[in-house]
């Protein structure tokens, strides 16, 4: 098929069960953690790029997890759905 055709990146994206948590870290630090993306069909770096431009926070992508500095489940599941992901929200 067309590169253009193709819907094989939005099937990916609205297959993938992906869960939204916080975490409490060192120092009463809250940080943002979501998982359950599967890499092999997204560009992460890009995503968490976004996820981190979008809540102006810092962050990072590691472990197959991306994780942002600071509580904000609400924000991301928003962008998340904007990109056409199916969230879970803990």
């Amino acid at each position: 098929m067309p590169e253009e055709l193709c819907m094989c990146e939005q099937i990916a994206k609205e297959q993938q069960q992906i869960r939204i948590l916080t975490d409490t870290r060192r120092y009463g630090k809250v940080v943002t953690v979501v998982e359950g993306i599967d890499s092999s069909d997204i560009d992460m770096e890009d995503l968490a790029r976004k996820l981190k431009t979008r809540c102006a926070a810092g962050g990072t992508y590691k472990d197959g997890r991306i994780e942002l500095q600071g509580d904000h489940k609400k924000k991301v599941k928003e962008v998340l759905e904007e990109l056409g992901f199916s969230v879970e929200s803990r």
